[in-house]
Parts: C-alpha cells; sequence; structure tokens
C-alpha cells in the first residue's frame, strides 16, 4: 500500500501545479459548488491540503508562504490538527484574509476557483488584490484536483420523495408561485445552487453528505414554473421521476454550461450571496441580463407550512423521549463512570431506535468541564474525558427524522454544583425564558430581539460571543436561513412558520460552559386590547428537563419561576406516556415544581 503524501509533500505538489500554471498562488476554501456547512469527502480540499477539519475555514498558499485563517470557533482545533511548520494559523479578527494578502501578494497574480467562492467573496477578493497590486485570477478547473491522487468519488445515494403529508404543498404549487413571482419581476429564469433550495421546491431528499438530507444538484426554475433539475440521472429513479410530473427536466451537471450559455437576452436571478461566481462569468459571457439578488425559495422555506409545523411538533415529542430516556440512563451510570464518547454514543443509540430517524442533525457537542467552555467543541480520542463530579456537562445534540429536524442543548451539574456554576446557569435561563415567553409586533428582527437574551448577563458584566438563535429547516438543514437571532444586523423579519433556536450560553475558559437551547417556532399572537399592530411570539417545540439543581431559584421572579413549571409540566405530559415506568419515575423528580 502506498503511504498517504505528508503535508509538506502536499503543499509542495500544489506549488508545482500552479507554477507549471504560471501563478504565483492559491486559495483553498473549506466549499464545496453549494456553499453548503456539510460537504462530500471530494470536497474536502481544505482537510486534504493542511489537515484541518472545521467546518469553516479558508487556506492561502503563495510561494514562500501559506496559512490557514479560521474564526473564533476554531482556534484551538487548527492548531491541534495543521503542522505550523507549513502553515501559519490565523484568527480572522487577529489577521483577516484581506490584511494577510494586502501584506504578503506584493503584485503576484493568486488564483481561485469560481465554483468554490460567491460573487460577493470574489468581488472583495479582486478589490484586495489591486489594493495589493496584484491580480486575482480564475482557474478553470481546479489545481488541488489536478494533484490529489487519491480524491475520493462524487457521491452516489438516490435522491427520495418528501411525501406530501409531510411536505404540506406539492412542488408543483410551489414551482408556479415562486415562478408567477419572477414573471411579475420581468424575470424568465432563477438560477438555484442551494441543494436546501432545490430540496424543498421538489419535495426531494438525499444523502450526499453527512447529516443533512440533501440531493447535490443545480437548478434552473423558469418563470412559467417549469424546472431543469441538473442532476446524476442515476441517482434520479423512474419512480421519482414519475413522481416530479412533466414540468421537471432531469438533465445531467454535464448539460447545464450549455443551459446557461442559452440564457442569452434573458433576465436570470442569480443570488452573489450564495452562488459561486462561476455563474455570473458564464452568464456574463453568454449576454444574459443578470439580476443579483436572493434565493427565491429560501424566505417561502423558512416559513413553515401546517403539515410542516405538526411534523417539527411530532418529532420533538419523539426526540424529548430519547433524550429523557438517556438523561435518566446517564443518571443511573454516573457512578460507575461515562466518557464524553460514550454518552454520545448511546444517546444516539436512543434516537436511532425511532423508525422516523434518519441520521443525527449534526455532529454531537459532549463537553465535560473544560471542553464545554470550547463553544463548537467535538469529542475526539485524544480529547475524549470521563464526566467527574463537581464539573458541568454540555450536550447539544439534534435528529433528522423524516418528519422534522430537532437540536437541543442541556447542561448538566455532575455532583453539587458550585455557587459560581448556579448563579451562571441561572441567569442564561433567565435570558432563556425572556425570549421565550417575548411579544413583539410583525416586522420585529431576530437582532432587535437578541439583547432580551443577554440581558441578565450584561447585568453581571458577563455575555457570550455566538449568535442567540440559528434558522432550523423542515427535515433539511440544521442551520438554515434567512432568519436568525443575533447581535449582527439584520434586515429579514420573524414570520410565524420560522423555526428558530433559543440559545444564550456563558463559558468560562479552561472551566464549564453552559448553553440552554430549545427550538422555537415564530406564531401569531393574540393582540391585547387597544393593540395597533399585529403581534407574534414564540411556541416552544423541544421538550426536555432543565437542570433544577443547577437553578437558583432567589434569582427569578414569580413569572420566570411560573413558566418553567409550566414547561415542565408539559414535558412530562408529553412524554411520560412514552418511557418505561423506571424512566418515567426519573422525569417525574426532573419535572417537579421548583420549590
Amino acid at each position: 500500500m502506498t503511504a498517504s503524501p505528508s503535508t509538506a509533500e502536499r503543499l509542495a505538489a500544489l506549488r508545482a501545479e500552479l507554477a507549471r500554471r504560471g501563478l504565483d498562488g492559491f486559495l483553498v476554501p473549506r466549499a464545496d459548488e453549494h456553499q453548503g456547512e456539510y460537504v462530500p469527502a471530494s470536497a474536502e480540499r481544505l482537510a486534504w491540503l493542511t489537515g484541518f477539519t472545521g467546518s469553516a475555514g479558508m487556506a492561502a498558499v503563495l510561494p514562500e508562504e501559506a496559512a490557514v485563517f479560521v474564526d473564533g470557533r476554531y482556534v484551538l482545533q487548527v492548531r491541534q490538527e495543521v503542522d505550523e511548520r507549513h502553515f501559519t494559523p490565523f484568527h480572522l479578527l487577529d489577521k483577516p484574509l484581506d490584511a494577510w494578502l494586502q501584506e504578503s501578494l506584493k503584485g503576484r497574480r493568486i488564483a481561485y476557483d469560481p465554483r468554490l467562492h460567491t460573487q460577493s467573496q470574489v468581488e472583495r477578493l479582486r478589490q484586495v488584490a489591486r489594493l495589493a497590486g496584484g491580480e486575482a485570477v480564475a482557474v478553470a478547473d481546479n489545481p488541488l484536483d489536478a494533484v490529489w491522487r487519491d480524491r475520493p468519488a462524487a457521491p452516489q445515494a438516490p435522491a427520495e420523495a418528501q411525501p406530501l403529508e409531510l411536505a404540506g404543498r406539492s412542488s408543483a404549487d410551489k414551482r408556479h408561485d415562486l415562478g408567477a413571482r419572477l414573471g411579475e419581476r420581468a424575470i424568465g429564469a432563477a438560477v438555484l445552487t442551494l441543494p436546501d433550495s432545490i430540496a424543498w421546491l421538489l419535495n426531494v431528499r438525499g444523502r450526499d453528505v453527512p447529516r443533512t438530507p440533501f440531493v447535490l444538484s443545480f437548478a434552473l426554475l423558469r418563470a412559467d414554473g417549469s424546472v431543469v433539475w441538473f442532476v446524476d440521472p442515476a441517482k434520479v429513479s423512474p419512480e421519482l421521476r414519475a413522481d416530479l410530473g412533466d414540468e421537471v427536466t432531469v438533465a445531467s451537471p454535464d448539460a447545464l454550461p450549455g443551459a446557461l450559455d442559452g440564457l442569452r437576452g434573458k433576465t436570470v436571478l442569480v443570488d452573489p450571496a450564495s452562488a459561486g461566481a462561476w455563474f455570473f462569468d458564464r452568464l456574463g459571457a453568454a449576454g444574459a441580463s443578470i439580476v443579483a439578488g436572493d434565493d427565491p425559495c429560501q424566505l417561502p422555506k423558512a416559513c413553515k407550512n401546517a403539515a410542516e409545523l405538526a411534523g417539527a411538533r411530532a418529532a420533538h415529542r419523539r426526540d424529548g423521549a430519547a433524550l429523557v430516556r438517556f438523561l435518566a440512563w446517564l443518571d443511573r451510570q454516573l457512578p460507575e463512570g461515562v466518557t464524553e464518547a460514550e454518552a454520545a454514543a448511546r444517546l444516539a443509540a436512543f434516537r436511532a431506535e425511532n423508525e422516523r430517524f434518519r441520521d443525527l442533525s449534526f455532529d454531537t457537542i459532549a463537553g465535560s468541564g473544560p471542553n464545554g467552555a470550547i463553544v463548537h467543541y467535538r469529542v475526539s480520542p485524544g480529547s475524549d474525558r470521563a464526566l467527574r463530579h463537581g464539573e458541568l456537562f454540555l450536550l447539544d445534540s439534534g435528529a433528522q427524522y423524516q418528519d422534522g429536524t430537532t437540536d437541543v442543548t442541556r447542561t448538566l451539574a455532575v455532583g453539587a454544583p458550585s455557587e459560581e456554576m448556579r448563579d451562571r446557569f441561572t441567569r442564561v435561563l433567565k435570558g432563556h425564558i425572556a425570549l421565550a415567553t417575548a411579544r413583539f409586533p410583525a416586522g420585529t428582527t431576530g437582532h432587535q430581539l437578541d439583547a432580551l437574551a443577554r440581558r441578565p448577563l450584561w447585568e453581571a458584566g458577563l455575555d457570550f460571543d455566538h449568535g442567540t438563535g440559528h434558522g432550523v429547516g423542515s427535515y433539511l438543514s440544521v442551520h438554515e436561513g434567512p432568519q436568525r437571532i443575533s447581535k449582527a444586523p439584520s434586515t429579514v423579519a420573524l414570520r410565524p412558520g420560522m423555526i428558530v433556536s433559543n440559545e444564550p450560553g456563558y463559558y468560562k475558559t479552561g472551566a464549564w460552559g453552559i448553553r440552554i437551547e430549545n427550538l422555537v417556532a415564530v406564531t401569531e399572537a393574540p393582540s391585547p386590547t387597544g393593540a395597533e399592530r399585529p403581534m407574534l411570539a414564540f411556541e416552544t417545540l423541544t421538550l426536555a428537563p432543565i437542570d433544577r439543581s443547577l437553578i437558583a431559584t432567589e434569582l427569578l421572579s414569580p413569572a420566570e419561576r411560573a413558566w418553567l413549571d409550566d414547561y415542565h409540566a408539559r414535558v412530562a405530559e408529553a412524554v411520560g406516556p412514552q418511557v418505561d415506568a423506571g424512566t418515567r419515575g426519573w422525569l417525574e423528580a426532573a419535572t417537579a415544581p421548583l420549590d
């Protein structure tokens, strides 16, 4: 068996290929042609070149130097995984890629694969290269692929139909609705590059990437409601073709360039924030009139219909039962010892017993003690540690069920918690309750609500660095846009049917972490007497106990205590009938009213 090339050999091979092409450098993002959070093994270019396996990052290679840029989630991981003799790791806040390029490019030509960078990213790159006296050059084919000798094959998983009773709307209904909206804007076609948009529009799901039921493909949606779906035909069974109907044409991905060339003289919508720059280059060369705008599927997809919301509620009831079974098991198992990896595996096994379980929705975050302070921690053989008395255990997990996607975080005390732990946990809980009980006028964005979840922490001079809430799909991505709750400004108002997470936290570096996460659905709220605007609220979907031993009850107001008691009563009522008698006894104690 031939040994795998080292980091030095891979880097040298890429540099030689760049020199052969007359290029000085190359950018390697952690991205595929669809800009997804999860990518197939065949698109793990950043990991192959550098060893870094995080879900976001960028490598820049020049003849004498190379660097890897990551955000705050991965500053520890990148140093553990990357050989710093060959790649210098940088935190994006300390040294952004733009600043590094201005210092290092020095009039040279740096290449990029236009399929792997969005139009917005490329416009910025070109500007930075000009400021450095250099040039950003698009390549027709990826030079890294030319030297990746053992590159895995592209995924070949079959696509499958999402049943209408779960989707809630037929594909034809969605296609004609969006097509009519394009027609109203005098737009002839829209380019769709996001797999979640295509999955939602065509009511299909797949298994091309881990943790997310995507079929990797592209599509053209026309104003008449018809679609050309550019997907490997081997993934589409005769039954699925029949289900899609005559208005959906299945074409090979090899036919995509020609189809774009055929749009000469047409007005075409493309999203610069998600579509590769290659689409803009190709359409521009073909003589199409490009309208840069939002992917037309993203907002309607985010607003779940009645069937999707019913599926989400059902999925969360079953998920709650799996999590409660796990929590009761963990309580019994702790005296004998449990590691992070054992806990994550046991929880996954409980979930997998459900007939509608399809996969986890992300790799479980099971962080004990100091590992819990790493926001996006992933247990590995080198980091796995036992849950220890006097520490906290942060467990962030979720599942993909055919009728819904779940994501829940609970922080558990192992033994007796300290007063500091209880204080911080209760402040996080107060913020969670403040958001869960918020009433707000239609038109409000998540950015405007974010401070509600942070105020109890701010009052003690504390905060957390991640967003408070992300959107969640309907048996789709656990991280869905365009809705979010965050400090970052947003122009997207929360609308009925949207599902978002409610997950404030607090992290004491080197000691422990705290996060409490439920998923909530935006609902219409009864308007109080004299109200001048329609009001919205949140319906909590997640059903799992919150560790009462960590609550400093003296910090809670009567209304907050009432909310928690009511929530726990809901959990007991919904989950109790699904579990065995022994687990039900544990649940009754875990959801008892506060003293």
